[in-house]
């Protein structure tokens, strides 16, 4: 659940079109390559690894020991009680704060909700030759939407759990057969080399701002787009993370969320990336092209040259489909735990209204903008979270700080 969540359905879309956008467009040295292709990696890992899943965390934990340590309900204003103190309690700083979480939640989820049907539709016209108009798209999102509905109201254990265990399934299934029609050894040995490139570079991958090169504005499009989409997520995320976590040790809680997750997203995407840009720099070519005419087609132009295109394809249209239904009922479920205050199991009208919401912004953005407008939601909303983030990292200091002797071992308490 937790990797569905996440940010399944973006690497979904990302996982081969970043690599390569990077590859034939890098933002320091020369393009097409083996230097280009090994900073593609490290960048892009360092937009989907250890920073992002850090933003997830930090909400995550903070809420969780409020919630089942401290008895608060489950919402992000739970975090500021170190902060608030009781006399803000249910007053106005509270209330914005949950607001202003489920905004950014509802912007971050539609985004991703966007990207889904795109590349939906994309798969489609590949496979069936259907139009890639945007009111196809839009159909995509009401359909998935419905989908979601009808999982959101069968609750946590049952329709998104269930969901999530299908996604990583068929998410296996399909990266095993791209590790095994592809260049295996090339994957083995490349993975070594940019993920050990990553690690060793991630204090200066993460402080590198270009600024000598003030004209360039490669990092808004990149680097500032992710940082405002994950913490548009954090709100949705790490409440998700924090329902689930009752009973874990803070060290499993990191483990868990920080450490596990990074190391399987740089996989898929070392994976299906190396496969893209091993046929770039040894093969046919024909990847970077592919991204350049439609980003949203290019893994199934990647599955089309092992000749497991077609039926791979719809493998991974039916991936895409799943990830997106969980990622709408998933959102939808954190919503409804922000608006009714905390509520572990709030109403299923209101869960079936946010899920409809969700796919009602999705479709407006995409029929008002495309992805740019995506993009720019997803920036809008996500970038005012930043400043409760930065306070809840200070919440959280105080929280542990005051409660943890040295050396005790505390889990989220399991008799709550």
């Amino acid at each position: 659940m937790l990797f569905s969540a996440g940010m399944g359905i973006g690497l979904m879309f990302w996982s081969v079109a970043e690599p390569v956008f990077h590859f034939s467009a890098p933002p320091i040295g020369q393009s097409n390559t083996p230097q280009a292709a090994v900073q593609a990696f490290e960048i892009t890992f360092l937009h989907w690894g250890f920073n992002a899943w850090a933003i997830y965390a930090v909400v995550g934990l903070t809420v969780a020991y409020k919630t089942f340590n401290k008895n608060r309900p489950l919402t992000i204003s739970s975090a500021f009680y170190p902060l608030l103190g009781e006399k803000w309690v249910n007053r106005w700083p509270s209330k914005t704060i949950d607001i202003t979480a489920v905004v950014a939640t509802l912007f971050g989820v539609a985004t991703s909700l966007g990207f889904g049907a795109s590349q939906v539709s994309a798969g489609l016209n590949f496979v069936f030759g259907w139009p890639q108009t945007v009111w196809v798209k839009v159909a995509i999102i009401c359909a998935i939407t419905l989908l979601a509905t009808l999982s959101v109201v069968s609750g946590l254990d049952k329709g998104v759990k269930r969901l999530s265990q299908i996604n990583l399934f068929g998410a296996l299934m399909l990266m095993l057969l791209v590790f095994i029609a592809g260049p295996t050894l090339f994957l083995l040995k490349s993975f070594v080399e940019h993920f050990g490139g990553y690690v060793s570079k991630l204090i200066s991958l993460s402080s590198w701002n270009n600024s000598y090169n003030p004209q360039d504005n490669w990092q808004g499009s990149w680097t500032v787009f992710y940082w405002a989409w994950w913490i548009a997520w954090s709100p949705f995320v790490g409440l998700f993370i924090a329902r689930i976590s009752k009973g874990r040790t803070i060290r499993e809680f990191v483990l868990g969320v920080l450490l596990v997750p990074t190391l399987m997203t740089c996989i898929w995407i070392n994976t299906f990336g190396g496969a893209a840009l091993y046929h770039e720099l040894f093969g046919g070519g024909g990847i970077t092209e592919a991204v350049n005419n439609d980003v949203a087609t290019v893994l199934f132009v990647l599955l089309e040259q092992y000749h497991i295109g077609q039926w791979a394809a719809v493998l991974a249209m039916f991936m895409v489909v799943i990830f997106f239904v969980t990622s709408s009922d998933s959102g939808s479920l954190v919503i409804d735990y922000i608006a009714s205050g905390g509520a572990l199991n709030p109403p299923r009208g209101q869960r079936v209204f946010w899920a409809l919401l969700q796919g009602a912004v999705a479709a407006v953005l995409l029929l008002g903008g495309g992805l740019a407008a995506l993009q720019t939601a997803a920036i809008v909303t996500g970038l005012p979270f930043m400043l409760v983030l930065l306070l809840m990292c200070v919440a959280l200091y105080k929280t542990l700080n005051q409660d943890f002797p040295r050396g005790q071992k505390q889990t989220f308490d399991r008799s709550n």
